[in-house]
């Protein structure tokens, strides 16, 4: 493959990269009898009926001697390499880092699967190359053989990879984007990261399980965004199943909340439990200056939206604070695989190792494992505990239309409360 290939040339040349190859093993042959078109039909039939989640080809069994993966990521090759292999001004820009790390991570993965015996053949593309768009892949039958696509991307590209996956019958798993990018009957899709709908969710169903006695305020800002996810939320709860569920209070602030407007809505003699829903650092750190001049008489826990995972809350007003949020993802790194790339990382590298570079690990060797075990259509056991690397992923069918028999796609149910910590961040729910 010319592109895989010329990519392969290029991320050597970089020195940051360490490459691995495998000498593919042709799938075995089958030779089947010829049946009676009846007889066709009824099994036809009955394949069909029988197959998990209502999709013909999870029903399938395909096995092979040696399986071709697509690994796809924004490297950002074309920016970077403007001068052939030389780097402009020596050093990489930090729009590369995550895509790079990512790819790192996964080919860590691949390296340590291949030592283990399975056998692999590996195309990697640079997401935000030009040659690589997925026209062109089409145009040279680049993706008519692969049997796994795991993709670290975004719109427009995932929605042109979901549209390939669907028409080849090829499990396309959505490594880091959290949207669905309005992609509909595409069972073979995996959305990994989360969506903000089910983050909610599980946030609620949380906070009123958890607590016996509670207050639990919801604010937001009075934007078209902020008022949707608001929404959801009142939705969820008007479907939760909890006879002691509490209401949810709605608060609609801004800057010019005054405390005393703030302060009708707490209470003193039960935990606050403030659902926040600004995605930004500056509008999260707004509300929780308000809260914080609370926190001396009410008590106060604030959960906010899983884009808190990155910001850092050093300020002094936030010291005593209690502050949560949700991520799909949650790796303390005391495990015998985060060692293995950490120590990886420092001997190679001379770095240590980015959450994306563990999300590359994670995710390949998953469903590498799972596909090198089960074959092509590992669907029916798609959350196989064994297979566990950092989190318990949780893909549960998604069906957006009411009496749908087969899914829109398959999402990563599997949500983490984590408190922030100055040291290291605590996951606060067992799962």
């Amino acid at each position: 493959m010319v592109t895989a290939c010329a990519l392969t040339i290029v991320l050597s040349a970089c020195s940051l990269f360490k490459s691995s190859s495998s000498s593919p093993t042709a799938p075995p042959t089958t030779v089947t009898k010829p049946k009676e078109e009846e007889k066709k039909k009824e099994e036809k039939k009955n394949e069909e009926k029988a197959a998990p989640f209502n999709v013909p080809a999870f029903a399938r069994e395909v096995k092979k001697g040696s399986y071709n993966i697509a690994l796809f990521a924004p490297l950002y090759l074309d920016s970077v390499f403007t001068n052939g292999t030389e780097i402009s001004g020596r050093t990489l820009p930090r729009y590369v880092l995550p895509g790079l790390d990512f790819y790192e991570g996964a080919q860590l993965a691949l390296d340590s699967l291949q030592q283990q015996g399975v056998k692999l053949t590996v195309a990697v593309y640079d997401s935000k190359a030009r040659a690589n768009s997925i026209e062109n892949l089409k145009r040279v039958k680049a993706l008519d053989s692969v049997d796994l696509i795991i993709a670290a991307v975004s719109a427009p590209e995932i929605q042109e990879l979901s549209n390939v996956a669907r028409q080849k019958e090829i499990n396309l798993v959505s490594a880091t984007y959290p949207n669905d990018g309005g992609i509909t009957a595409n069972p073979f899709l995996l959305i990994t990261n989360s969506m903000l709908r089910t983050h909610g969710e599980a946030l609620q169903r949380y906070l009123q399980e958890t607590f016996a006695n509670k207050n639990i305020l919801l604010l937001h800002r009075n934007s078209a965004f902020e008022k949707r996810l608001a929404a959801d939320f009142k939705a969820d709860y008007e479907k939760l199943q909890n006879p002691k569920k509490s209401h949810i209070r709605e608060v609609i602030w801004s800057d010019a909340m005054t405390d005393g407007e703030l302060s009708q809505f707490l209470l003193t003699d039960r935990p606050n439990l403030c659902i926040v829903t600004a995605l930004d650092e500056t509008n999260a750190k707004a509300i929780l200056r308000k809260l914080s001049a609370q926190s001396a008489t009410y008590p106060i826990q604030i959960y906010g939206m899983p884009t808190w995972d990155i910001m850092k809350f050093k300020e002094p007003e936030f010291k005593d604070m209690q502050i949560y949020y949700t991520s799909p993802y949650f790796n303390d790194k005391t495990d015998a695989y985060s060692r293995y790339i950490t120590d990886y990382f420092k001997r190679i590298y001379k770095s240590r190792p980015s959450d994306m570079a563990f999300k590359g690990f994670e995710l390949t060797w998953y469903f590498v494992k799972q596909l090198n075990e089960k074959g092509v259509y590992f669907n029916a056991g798609l959350n196989d505990p064994s297979k566990k690397v950092f989190n318990n992923l949780n893909y549960q069918p998604v069906y957006l239309k009411d009496g749908a028999t087969m899914p829109d796609y398959f999402e990563n149910k599997n949500i983490n409360i984590i408190q922030k910590n100055d040291s290291s961040d605590v996951r606060m729910n067992f799962q």
